[in-house]
């Protein structure tokens, strides 16, 4: 399996893969299952998908033949579809992950890039943006040190408890650089009221030198 081109893999997206990986933990899981697990986890530093989005990555799964399901009944009320990795998914996941090349890191950071148009926008308003993200990435950092607790307690999650800990550095480092960007702000600010107070300064000094000549 090695040597084969990993090019033949069916031409899925990043986002079906990791459904598939989802699966590969051996577990039947339904479509709700799925979403409590990616938020668990991959939404720390990939994907926080939507039910539909995972309902439509699984029905793809299952066309190609990654995925089977049935549907399991309970006292006659309307049942549950659960979903598992097939051999065929399982082999074409272990390929994926070991040959597919994998897409370099592409940060795409909203607080930054209004920060970066900073000279157009307000400075309070950048603060609160600033604030604001400094707010959820501290949320996301506490969220993340319980769900790798949670990870630490199943045996078999011993590599997404070591992302789950990346993830926590990760937010952890997103609040440090809010609080710096936010002390820079603060330093520009001084700056700028001091640039606006030397002219006028200025001027009285010129006005007061020309009525004592």
């Amino acid at each position: 399996m090695a040597n084969e081109d990993p090019t033949d893999l069916p031409s899925l997206r990043p986002t079906s893969w990791a459904t598939l990986g989802l699966l590969s933990f051996g577990e039947e899981l339904s479509g709700y299952d799925l979403k409590k697990w990616a938020d668990w986890s991959l939404r720390f530093f990939y994907w926080a998908p939507s039910y539909s989005q995972i309902y439509s990555e699984l029905r793809k799964l299952e066309e190609i033949g990654y995925a089977s399901s049935r549907v399991v009944n309970k006292d006659d009320v309307r049942g549950k579809r659960l979903y598992r990795i097939t051999p065929e998914g399982e082999a074409a996941m272990t390929r994926w992950a070991n040959e597919a090349p994998v897409e370099p890191a592409v940060l795409k950071h909203g607080v930054m890039l209004r920060m970066w148009l900073g000279h157009a926008g307000d400075p309070e308003h950048l603060r609160e943006v600033l604030l604001a993200h400094r707010e959820q990435s501290e949320k996301m950092r506490i969220r993340a040190v319980a769900d790798r607790e949670g990870a630490a307690k199943e045996p078999g999650w011993a590599f997404p408890e070591m992302v789950l800990n990346w993830s926590v550095k990760y937010y952890e480092d997103e609040r440090d650089r809010a609080d710096a960007m936010l002390a820079d702000l603060d330093k520009f600010a001084r700056k700028q009221k001091r640039s606006r107070r030397t002219p006028a300064a200025k001027r009285t000094s010129d006005e007061l030198r020309s009525h004592s000549v």
